[in-house]
């Protein structure tokens, strides 16, 4: 279910100068970075690109909500990592991306650590934003 704007708690603003061969800001100055198309899609690779990006802001995001569900669930997630990875690629509309989540949850045993990841899954809003347009896989 979509939140209403009175429900936002913080707003990031980010503009993009010359697309995805340029440079991305937000509007506080912590975030200033050149991007470029990586070397696989014909650029120099020289910057970070969007996917990298989005990558960086999904696993710090999906890391968040399995914190969640473990406090939920009484489970210690501490030691934790997850990797995103995102894949960008040709579709019948021009281009979409692909996202593989992979959680490393050292002291729960596999069966609780799936469980989690899934439970996760239901609450991240990277999940939830992705839902329906990009295949997410868990692992």
């Amino acid at each position: 279910m979509p939140i209403q704007q009175s429900d936002v708690l913080y707003t990031a603003v980010a503009t993009a100068e010359h697309g995805r061969d340029g440079r991305v800001a937000t509007d506080d100055g912590r975030l200033d970075v050149v991007v470029n198309p990586p070397e696989e899609m014909g650029g120099s690779g020289a910057g970070t690109n969007p996917e990298q990006l989005f990558a960086a802001g999904y696993s710090a995001c999906f890391q968040g909500a399995l914190g969640v569900v473990a406090r939920q669930e009484g489970a210690d997630v501490s030691g934790s990592t997850v990797t995103a990875k995102v894949g960008i690629g040709r579709n019948e509309d021009g281009f979409g991306i692909v996202v593989e989540i992979c959680a490393d949850i050292p002291n729960v045993d596999a069966a609780t650590a799936r469980r989690l990841v899934e439970q996760a899954h239901q609450v991240c809003p990277y999940s939830k934003a992705t839902r329906g347009d990009v295949t997410v896989t868990l692992a």
